[in-house]
């Protein structure tokens, strides 16, 4: 064998280069963030913070979109990193419903991600996965991808914002046509029986991607040989998907346990989003959506008090780590204006059908389907539609 095709044993593979600028501002910025948070409100929002640094760690590291692994299997029926998102999820929802069932935890009350069945979620679903096969990245993975350096997914970001304002804005409309209630599992069958229907219904989906790709390929893919091994690996990456898995269900958890409800994301961009309208005189406060309690309360505080944008910043900050770790923190400011354009339609689109569906891949799917929610389940089937048709759309953009 040449060496030019030889692969090196892994202890010859050398430690990346630390880009050291990015990675002392990003520590610096979290170092203050969490000082910050401390003192204006609190070590509970402080530990929030930390907890979404660590999800922008594992999700950067282990390169875990939900994008890009559904795309694969559109296009290729290459199914690893859905069995990963399915894996990712139950080991999440073996936790999650026994602890809603409970109701508190250290005297924190617990609230699921668990909203109503209804054409909302199946048409915010659809646009929501279409958008992120243009956008090039889910909630998540618009996140993280911010923080590794993506000029391209600031724009998706831009523009995931201000879809989440119209959402916000049109949202009464949506609630207004046919839907059931919300239907919790947990309650419909007990913890166990609820715990069972959602790994089976895991279990069956898992299955189903096993089968296409085995029959496009005869088998299953191996896994690629690790670069590295012990703590190199885990400060430098790249982790198999498992490790992300199981670091991102553990996170989940720890989140419904500190702040009281699962991890979620988009809320926080239409929060953002109102404020900065308002700032320039647009009257959001007389909005219908934004003159509910709980969303009037948010507007008139600091962003600082609320939980999503607190773990929304601490995912970038944490993924921007992980980036400069790894020697690839690298920005790109010269981009395709076919590029640009599908950006900013993604990011629409994702923004809009976020808000209307209740969450994204992360609010919606992950911990909507581990609280035991029906919503969530019918928000998989309704973006995993959007998402073939936004793969067969990315050619006319010419996207990868």
């Amino acid at each position: 064998m040449s060496m030019a095709t030889a692969t090196l044993p892994s202890s010859t593979v050398p430690t990346p280069a630390v880009d050291r600028g990015p990675i002392l501002i990003a520590a610096l910025a979290f170092l203050a963030g969490a000082v910050l948070l401390t003192d204006l409100v609190g070590l509970r929002q402080a530990g929030l913070f930390l907890i979404g640094g660590l999800c922008g760690v594992a999700l950067y590291h282990a390169a875990f979109g939900f994008t890009a692994g559904w795309r694969r299997f559109v296009t290729d029926r290459r199914g690893a990193g859905m069995r990963a998102q399915l894996l990712m999820v139950g080991i999440a929802a073996l936790a999650i419903i026994p602890l809603l069932s409970l109701g508190t935890v250290f005297g924190k009350p617990l609230a699921g991600a668990i909203a109503p069945v209804g054409i909302s979620v199946l048409i915010g679903a659809a646009l929501f996965g279409l958008g992120m096969q243009l956008g090039g990245g889910c909630g998540s993975g618009t996140l993280f991808t911010v923080g590794g350096g993506s000029a391209r997914m600031l724009v998706t970001l831009a523009f995931f914002i201000a879809g989440a304002v119209i959402g916000t804005a049109q949202l009464p409309w949506w609630l207004e046509q046919p839907a059931w209630q919300p239907i919790a599992l947990g309650s419909e069958f007990g913890v166990a029986g609820g715990i069972a229907v959602t790994l089976i219904g895991l279990a069956l989906l898992a299955l189903v991607t096993v089968w296409f790709e085995r029959r496009r390929h005869g088998g299953l893919e191996a896994a690629k040989p690790a670069p590295r091994r012990g703590i190199e690996r885990v400060l430098h990456g790249p982790w198999p998907l498992l490790w992300g898995a199981v670091a991102l269900a553990l996170l989940n958890i720890a989140t419904l346990i500190v702040a009281g409800h699962p991890w979620s994301i988009t809320y926080a961009f239409g929060l953002w989003g109102a404020k900065a309208i308002q700032a320039v005189g647009v009257p959001v406060e007389t909005w219908t959506f934004w003159s509910w309690p709980a969303q009037a309360r948010a507007l008139n505080r600091s962003v600082l008090f609320d939980t999503t944008s607190v773990m929304d910043f601490g995912l970038i900050l944490g993924a921007g780590i992980a980036a400069a770790l790894t020697g690839k923190f690298a920005p790109r400011a010269k981009l395709p204006w076919r590029s640009l354009l599908a950006a900013a339609l993604g990011g629409l689109l994702m923004g809009y059908g976020a808000r209307l569906s209740f969450g994204c891949n992360i609010g919606a799917l992950f911990s909507g389907i581990a609280s035991g929610s029906v919503h969530g389940w019918l928000w998989f089937a309704a973006a995993f539609a959007g998402s073939w048709l936004g793969v067969k759309l990315r050619p006319a953009f010419r996207l990868e």
